[in-house]
């Protein structure tokens, strides 16, 4: 990199590499990461990556430069084009190369943009993406014989297998909302496969977000689907963040069916065929998640937030199914074990189908009285040290059970609240749950005096 463009050093999170283009991501950073991956790939005895791309206006450069750097580094490289994240994971794994990356700014606004990564099989996070900066950093040499390049199509190998796989009783209709997303090249062709009558929402693919953001995590975001479920004959209504990797589902009634209750039906289903299997859920999740799991045969097992890091739990225990919050939701059985909204929707469509009224399926599902994520904002650095004096002079009077897995989390008997640092951004996030809302007013008056005593200048979100 130059002196009138530096090193890009804030751009390696947790789990994964996101900036701002032009001003830290670029080309010319790109080529350079690419040939830090290349490095990387000849240590793990890997000789060929896939690379992909999302919708936003940035993302053919990037991935052209990419792969650029890549084959500089003497690494074969593989196009798959415009496609979800979840179809780079599947080039990777039936490709044989179990490396690839996906060139996405995910959820995040227009002017962002990002690289997940995976080698030898498994996603880059943490200590190993702090390596990779460091020996991007360092401007590896090119190769003596660089790579060759070849551009494959994906999304007709994609399609039938999943075609292949899910079964629908009966037909459906559906709205779908990509956002404008890069799931919209995808999720049409899809769910007409599969025999569903669709409505479509912003499925044209336009890197400038020009309706809503893609983000089914954000309930406004969800406006337009639900208006369209209501006035309209449809079913139900799915919804696609801006890399295809997250799902979000609305009701006939308009009642958003956040992920970790959508994981309660998933759990069940996929336990009729795996009795007594472990289910993986983060520590976001709702304390119905264990219950339910446990009324199912199942064995729960509570893990950090982050989808790398429930990939890597997931490989550990051999858990056919895993899920979190934020609406990554990982199926082992029948699957790859990677995230994909896509086929977690057509899994979604598969339970649903049995039954003549699949909104009153999804609304029995068990919920308490929640909060969403509450986000409290402070400076670099200050959340973790916040959350490690939380875990160590908190005391939650009352509580069943005190885990610090990932930041701390207080069960009670009718409830809980956690507060953890964000791997990504400076802010602590919270949430609560209680069976009644006099219990969630408790369980939070609880945490905001221990907060407050810890960090009085603090303006709590709740």
């Amino acid at each position: 990199m130059s002196a009138s463009n530096p090193f890009p050093y804030s751009s390696f999170k947790a789990y994964d590499i996101r900036g701002v283009v032009p001003t830290a991501l670029n080309p010319e950073f790109a080529q350079e990461l690419g040939r830090g991956l290349a490095a990387r790939a000849h240590a793990a005895g890997v000789t060929t990556m896939v690379v992909g791309r999302d919708g936003r206006l940035s993302s053919p450069s990037l991935a052209a430069a990419l792969q650029q750097g890549m084959r500089d580094g003497g690494i074969d490289t593989i196009d798959v084009g415009q496609v979800p994240t979840p179809l780079v994971y599947f080039a990777a794994y039936t490709l044989k190369t179990g490396s690839g990356v996906a060139v996405t700014g995910s959820h995040n606004p227009p002017e962002y943009n990002g690289f997940k990564m995976m080698m030898g099989g498994g996603t880059l996070h943490g200590e190993e993406i702090a390596r990779l900066r460091d020996e991007v950093a360092a401007q590896p040499a090119q190769a003596a014989v660089p790579g060759q390049a070849q551009t494959v199509d994906i999304l007709t190998p994609y399609l039938a297998r999943v075609l292949g796989d899910i079964k629908l009783t009966r037909p459906m209709k559906i709205a779908i909302d990509c956002g404008n997303g890069v799931a919209g090249a995808v999720a049409p062709q899809l769910f007409k496969g599969l025999g569903c009558e669709i409505i479509e929402l912003f499925c044209d693919v336009d890197g400038t977000f020009p309706n809503h953001h893609p983000d089914p995590a954000e309930p406004h975001n969800l406006e337009d689907l639900i208006r369209c479920v209501q006035t309209t004959d449809c079913e139900i209504g799915l919804a696609f963040d801006g890399d295809g990797d997250r799902l979000g589902v609305v009701t006939k009634s308009g009642q958003i069916i956040w992920p970790d209750r959508q994981l309660i039906l998933y759990a069940r289903d996929v336990l009729d065929r795996c009795p007594g299997e472990t289910i993986i859920y983060d520590v976001k999740c709702s304390r119905h998640v264990a219950v339910e799991i446990r009324k199912a045969g199942g064995v729960p097992l509570m893990c950090q937030t982050g989808h790398s890091l429930v990939k890597a739990k997931l490989a550990e225990t051999g858990a056919p199914l895993a899920g979190e919050m934020s609406g990554h939701v990982f199926f082992k059985e029948r699957w790859f074990g990677f995230d994909d909204g896509l086929y977690t929707a057509a899994r979604l469509l598969e339970i649903l189908s049995r039954s003549l009224d699949p909104s009153a399926v999804l609304e029995a599902l068990p919920q308490g009285v929640s909060t969403p994520e509450l986000k409290l904002e402070m400076k670099e650095g200050e959340p973790h040290a916040l959350i490690k004096r939380l875990q160590t002079e908190g005391t939650f009077a009352g509580a069943t059970e005190i885990i610090k897995i990932d930041g701390l989390r207080a069960d009670y008997p009718d409830g809980f609240g956690l507060a953890r640092a964000s791997n990504t951004t400076p802010v602590v996030v919270l949430r609560f749950e209680g069976d009644t809302p006099e219990a969630l007013v408790r369980i939070q008056e609880a945490f905001r005096q221990q907060l407050l005593a810890l960090a009085p200048h603090v303006s709590l979100p709740f």
